[in-house]
């Protein structure tokens, strides 16, 4: 079965929701354990980000941020209007037609996850940037726990110093037992 991970942080992260799309339900977790971005993980991430890139990656964690806390305007303040948000071989094509439906599902599925950042690289060119991210998203489905990888790319675009989220991919799969990322 394919499965879909965000991560917006971020990330993140966030598309791990459609893997449980049949159960709509989240599964209630320990939250003091579980959630959100492992902000300690980061410091043993593989991280790869050009100095000039800064302002970019803290876009995009405060996306995830504002995305796994259910703050959806938040989230939403942090896309170009016209975001093209690619997953499980859907689209949504405006901020506002992912804000107003799967932006719920994944913020409700991050109020129960642990994501970990693995690696993430970050490039800037002009006023382009372009972002990369593996994780693994810890959560449980029939009481039982799993790890889904998941990658992300994001493209950001700088506007009067300030960088927006133009374009997410996300892609995720569950980690089989003895399987890296």
């Amino acid at each position: 079965m394919k499965t879909f991970a965000s991560i917006a942080f971020l990330g993140l992260i966030t598309a791990a929701s459609a893997t449980f799309a049949q159960d709509k339900t989240p599964v209630p977790m320990d939250h003091s354990k579980m959630q959100g971005m492992d902000h300690s993980a980061m410091k043993s991430a593989q991280l790869k980000i050009a100095p000039e890139a800064k302002d970019a990656v803290a876009t995009v964690e405060r996306f995830n941020k504002a995305l796994s806390a259910g703050q959806l305007s938040k989230a939403g303040a942090e896309l170009d209007a016209n975001v093209l948000i690619l997953e499980s071989g859907g689209a949504e094509r405006t901020a506002a037609e992912y804000l107003g439906g799967h932006a719920k599902g994944d913020a409700a599925f991050l109020k129960t996850a642990h994501v970990q950042l693995l690696r993430r690289t970050i490039q800037v060119s002009g006023d382009v940037a372009w972002m990369g991210s593996e994780s693994e998203i810890h959560t449980t489905k029939d009481a039982k726990m799993v790890t889904i990888l998941s990658t992300e790319t994001m493209v950001l675009k700088r506007t009067d110093k300030t960088w927006k989220i133009t374009h997410i991919h996300w892609s995720s799969r569950t980690k089989k037992p003895g399987a890296s990322h």
